[in-house]
């Protein structure tokens, strides 16, 4: 399988994805090359990685002095009161500026480090080594960070940008059913909000993402949503406009991930799928998609049996209930929430375009009764 390389740049903040199998293998190399005053590294763990997989990459690093930290990845650990304890640790071991953390998980082991990284001392080296899809093809690129709150989802983070992200396919044989989906979900919104052509090609080859699990075919999707964040991430890295397109559906998934505890019940993919669709069947109802559109969307679910799984997750009775979230959500810059809609396949409204209040809001979504699939 060939390497792929995505150099992600923006004023002073230069860094590289890399994408393949085992690339793993190349982490000791990249910290000489990228940290070449690190002594000390912090490795935080997803306690989920396959045990192989995590004697490989300690045993790479036995020239540094390695401080292991593994996690059991929730959306509840996302807080204030785990970045602490990382921080703790990271004292007691009396890192410094020069020395490194690396993130070896999902997007909530990614966050959390990153978020951490980008406040100790005012900033510490920070590699992230993405091992779920949702995070190599999302939560990875573009520099967020954060941690969540009684009242939302990342509503305390910052922006701070790694080293390297080293994106290896192998650790993708190790998920399950669900997790490919949860990032599946981001692969088909960087379709739909800005290229149909690849939106069609998920069409034809969705399958074999998440049936097959066909590692140069998962390759491609991730080179493809990389880019496509890429797009938007380097021409707005703090999110003041054009970034805001890549919440499309997001308004919807947090508050449901939200209204929901952060529990099991739903990951964030899932939430991201259901909140695409109530958004998709908004645009329609308010005009802004053609039915065509709706159905185009539609389809792609069907022909994944998304429909009939999602249908287990979530109830169409229970969207009153977001609203107490959504107002929250911190893209909103008023009183009114703020959606991103879908105008067709591969184009999406302008941020600030679609403002509505709780009360509107609410009416508007009496008339989605159900996924009508």
């Amino acid at each position: 399988m060939k390497r792929i390389n995505i150099k992600i740049s923006k004023d002073k903040d230069t860094y590289s994805i890399e994408i393949g199998k085992n690339v793993i293998n190349q982490l000791s190399k990249k910290i000489g090359k990228y940290c070449p005053k690190t002594e000390n590294v912090a490795l935080i763990v997803d306690k989920n990685i396959p045990i192989r997989l995590k004697r490989k990459i300690f045993t790479s690093l036995r020239r540094y002095n390695v401080t292991k930290l593994e996690l059991l990845p929730s959306e509840k650990i996302k807080s204030i009161s785990t970045a602490n304890l990382i921080i703790n640790k990271l004292i007691s071991k009396n890192f410094n500026r020069n020395d490194l953390v690396i993130a070896i998980g999902g997007g909530i082991i990614g966050d959390i480090t990153s978020f951490v990284a980008s406040i100790y001392k005012r900033g510490l080296n920070f590699i992230n080594v993405p091992t779920s899809l949702l995070a190599q093809v999302d939560s990875s690129i573009g520099g967020k960070t954060g941690v969540n709150t009684i009242h939302g989802k990342n509503l305390i983070g910052t922006f701070y940008q790694p080293k390297i992200v080293l994106i290896d396919v192998s650790f993708l044989m190790s998920l399950n059913k669900k997790e490919l989906i949860c990032g599946y979900a981001e692969i088909l919104k960087h379709s739909l909000i800005k290229d149909k052509k690849f939106f069609n090609w998920l069409l034809a080859n969705s399958k074999k993402i998440l049936e097959d699990r066909n590692l140069n075919v998962l390759s491609v999707a991730i080179k493809k949503s990389c880019e496509i964040k890429k797009s938007f991430v380097v021409r707005d890295v703090s999110e003041k406009n054009l970034r805001k397109k890549l919440n499309f559906g997001h308004t919807f998934a947090h508050a449901i991930e939200a209204g929901t505890k952060y529990s099991k019940k739903i990951n964030h993919g899932e939430a991201v799928l259901v909140g695409m669709i109530l958004a998709t069947q908004l645009s329609y109802t308010k005009k802004i998609c053609s039915k065509s559109t709706l159905n185009n969307l539609k389809l792609i679910y069907r022909k994944n049996r998304l429909n009939i799984y999602l249908k287990k997750k979530f109830r169409f009775r229970n969207i009153p209930s977001l609203l107490k979230f959504m107002i929250h959500d911190k893209k909103n810059e008023d009183k009114k929430i703020n959606l991103i809609l879908l105008k067709e396949i591969g184009k999406v409204t302008e941020p600030g375009k679609y403002k509505f209040t709780k009360e509107v809001l609410k009416n508007d979504l009496k008339k989605l009764t159900n996924f009508n699939f």
